[in-house]
């Protein structure tokens, strides 16, 4: 308490206000996966994102970081989705560049070797692309011959670059050529033997490319410790979505087997309830039909109220440089995306499901309604066409055995409610433990829950239908007090989806005769 030591009037600001509790993200996703380069430039250097979760907001910033469209990637296609479907912020995770990378040990340099004038003297000179990969073997070096062992080198790259260096020699000095070309944004240039000049022709490098790179299970599973991967993602807070398209292609290519992908989809929603407030969107294996689908599902035996299940893969734009051609992609990085705008446009206790996949052109399989009679209970969710309606999400459950948590839309909205309160409440930690405090803790959770209620998201036509928060002397006894805790007792009634409509119509003689 404050002294007062001499007469006066004194003023004191006592904190009796409400501590409002702000409603948290939803609309977050994180993908895990291949594209075309992984590297940034930080301080003026070029480093390595492999592995690495990078923040992305909009398309252009992806291919910044990250390059566009690749054969034998589904990552582009699925952030390309999100964004095109609706969403916002995204984490990418690249495991494995198809293209070129900033990271020194999966890239092999394009090199040539020029033969001395004097055949007898071997080679001359070794040149080799500064940039790693496949793009160094669009390099061209053509060497000129000069006055007085002098010769001129020059270097043409792709898109048109081309750098000339006239006058130089094979030895050190200001006028040698490792000197003189010293700055080529193209090659570094290495003489083989001081003194002995190149021979007058042209030269084209070759060799650049990817070392091949075979992922494994623990690859995609990452590291906690070392911030990489899937295990990266627990560094950050805000995800909510997780999603792993490329996971197919490692299927695809024979990295690895079904019982792999199973693993690795284990893995995915085992994160997500160690988070408790990240959702796994799990992908089918490509080329199922409905019974394989089912069966493949039976034989999984998935268990998990954190992940749901989305079939068959979707028919997009080939982006890829083919002209008018489509191609088939995981439907998870669009479900993401139909995820992020069901939450902004109704709230995430509305099932992201009746919505339109934007930017599918077709399906792999035209799911019938008794195919989907079979597989709907079993917790795969499935896209279908309607005539006139165009391809929608038709399923909105989870993967759980529990019809408490049967619906993805009731999970979601206990994530976000429950991170809610957990960050709104940070003030109460080591706050006196007394009635005082049980009852300003129930005004702030009661405050929070009226406004989640009046936006649809309980059941109950009043609020004390709705929900109920319990703090006082019976949930917080002396023995429980002494242990250190507080304990609050919250109880809401969340609404569930209509998935079965049903209009019971029978005939009727019409109003009784007068």
């Amino acid at each position: 308490m404050p002294e007062y030591l001499s007469p006066g009037v004194y003023m004191e600001e006592v904190d009796r206000g409400t501590r409002p509790i702000e409603a948290v993200g939803t609309a977050v996703a994180a993908f895990v996966g291949f594209t075309e380069k992984a590297e940034a430039v930080e301080s003026g250097e070029v480093v390595s994102l492999l592995s690495k979760p990078t923040l992305v907001t909009n398309w252009s910033q992806y291919v910044a970081q990250f390059g566009g469209f690749m054969p034998g990637a589904y990552l582009p296609d699925a952030v390309y989705g999100f964004f095109q479907n609706g969403g916002g912020r995204c984490y990418v995770v690249s495991v494995k560049t198809l293209g070129k990378s900033a990271d020194p040990n999966l890239a092999v340099a394009a090199t040539a070797k020029l033969p001395a004038g004097d055949e007898k003297a071997g080679d001359a000179l070794q040149i080799t692309a500064r940039e790693g990969g496949p793009s160094g073997n669009e390099i061209k070096v053509q060497v000129r011959e000069g006055e007085e062992d002098t010769f001129s080198l020059i270097i043409e790259g792709p898109a048109g670059v081309r750098e000339t260096y006239e006058g130089v020699t094979a030895g050190k000095g200001e006028k040698g050529v490792a000197t003189a070309t010293a700055k080529s944004a193209l090659v570094t240039v290495k003489a083989v033997k001081a003194g002995v000049t190149p021979k007058a022709g042209t030269y084209q490098l070759a060799g650049g490319q990817m070392k091949e790179v075979t992922l494994t299970v623990a690859d995609y599973k990452g590291s906690p410790a070392d911030r990489t991967s899937i295990g990266g993602l627990e560094a950050v807070d805000e995800v909510t979505m997780l999603a792993v398209p490329d996971l197919m292609s490692s299927y695809q290519s024979g990295e690895l087997k079904l019982d792999g992908v199973q693993a690795v989809q284990q893995a995915m929603y085992e994160f997500c309830e160690r988070n408790k407030y990240c959702f796994a969107i799990l992908d089918a294996p490509p080329d199922l039909s409905p019974q394989k689908v089912k069966e493949w599902r039976l034989s999984a035996n998935y268990d998990t109220r954190y992940g749901a299940l989305y079939y068959p893969w979707i028919k997009v734009a080939d982006m890829t440089g083919s002209n008018g051609a489509t191609r088939l992609v995981p439907p998870s990085g669009h479900m993401a995306g139909i995820y992020a705008r069901s939450d902004t446009e109704r709230g995430v206790h509305k099932a992201p499901a009746n919505e339109v996949v934007a930017g599918a052109t077709g399906l792999a399989v035209q799911v019938t309604k008794g195919e989907q009679d079979v597989l709907n209970p079993l917790g795969i969710n499935c896209i279908r066409s309607f005539p006139g309606r165009g391809l929608r999400v038709w399923g909105a459950r989870t993967l759980s055995s529990d019809p408490a948590w049967r619906y993805i839309n009731v999970r979601r909205l206990f994530n976000m409610v429950e991170e809610s309160i957990e960050r709104g409440t940070q003030w109460v930690v080591f706050e006196p433990n007394d009635p005082d405090l049980w009852a300003r803790v129930r005004r702030d959770v009661r405050a929070f829950l009226n406004v989640v209620w009046r936006s649809g998201a309980l059941f109950g036509v009043t609020a004390a239908e709705a929900f109920y928060v319990k703090c006082d002397q019976e949930t917080n006894p002396p023995e429980t007090r002494d242990l250190g805790q507080l304990i609050v007792e919250i109880g809401i009634a969340p609404v569930k989806p209509a998935e079965f409509v049903i209009f019971r119509i029978s005939q009727w003689a019409g109003g009784a005769e007068g």
